[in-house]
């Protein structure tokens, strides 16, 4: 059952064997013993878990590229997915990687030496997106969409050369949420963020396993785990975004009305075309009332 995570560990790989609280990779050597935090741990590990099998992310044998930016999600991210292989329930080889994209004062010391610390595989590539962003974009502008153009760019190719066939990224629940109400409001269609897809060019996935787990959760968590978390100064440090504002609302509804954020993603995996207005979705010109009603 799902519920009942396995603790035993696999020791097919030293990397993924280590101690703490309750046995794990050596990530959670120094977790908290508290009850909270083994069923704040436990509910992820849950809620990832379910999300890869539904989705059927997993191949065995094959290798994912996890995008590591040094903020909480990812991090969460990557520690997750290092409980789930050490509990033998996840067959794939994981490389973590982060792109130092050349913000300044960035501390670019951290990331390699904690996960050094911690024997994670990874690769740190350096490549001055931000130079491109601040000449291209005026001041006052939004420097998310261009800035996230770049790096998946440079992730997708990173992917490619060390023979990953999938990107697995720290997006959450709030994100997909976001994402839904941003294209219904300004785009003018129903659209989330899916847990699972292919990119453009086809020869890549990119997978989000965190994408059921609330965001305060992953907050917690990261704050347990004591994650070194380096704040962005790019688009981190811009107010009145679009995204700021979805949130607040949604933030707010969840306030008056506790349970609405888990009502709305069950929503999202529950969608009737029929009762819609695409045509796309559902042949609405074919529609006929029953032959037995017209007799």
């Amino acid at each position: 059952m799902l519920d009942d995570i396995a603790l035993a560990p696999n020791h097919a790989s030293s990397e993924d064997e280590g101690p703490g609280p309750e046995g794990g990779h050596p990530l959670f050597a120094a977790a908290p013993s508290s009850v909270g935090f083994k069923k704040l741990r436990k509910r992820l590990v849950r809620e990832m878990r379910e999300t890869i099998e539904t989705h059927a992310m997993a191949r065995p044998g094959a290798r994912w590229l996890i995008g590591i930016s040094g903020g909480k999600d990812s991090y969460s991210l990557l520690a997750l997915l290092h409980d789930l292989k050490w509990r033998g329930l996840l067959p794939v080889d994981l490389l973590a990687c982060n792109l130092d994209q050349g913000q300044p004062n960035f501390p670019k010391h951290i990331l390699p030496e904690w996960l050094d610390r911690f024997g994670i595989k990874h690769r740190i590539e350096y490549q001055d997106t931000y130079s491109i962003v601040t000449d291209k974009l005026p001041e006052n502008a939004t420097y998310c969409s261009l800035c996230s153009r770049l790096r998946r760019g440079h992730l997708y190719r990173i992917a490619r050369e060390e023979g990953c066939e999938a990107l697995v990224l720290g997006h959450h629940r709030e994100d997909c949420l976001e994402t839904f109400f941003m294209n219904l409001f300004h785009g003018g269609r129903l659209a989330a963020m899916p847990a699972k897809l292919v990119n453009d060019e086809g020869d890549l996935m990119v997978l989000r396993p965190l994408i059921r787990s609330a965001e305060d959760d992953l907050a917690r968590f990261s704050e347990a785990m004591a994650f070194p978390i380096i704040p962005c100064d790019l688009c981190g440090s811009q107010d009145g975004l679009q995204r700021n504002l979805t949130k607040a609302m949604l933030e707010d509804l969840e306030k008056r009305y506790p349970g609405r954020k888990a009502v709305m993603m069950r929503a999202l995996a529950h969608a009737r075309p029929s009762h819609l207005l695409d045509p796309a979705l559902f042949d609405f010109a074919s529609l006929r009332p029953d032959q037995a009603l017209d007799s």
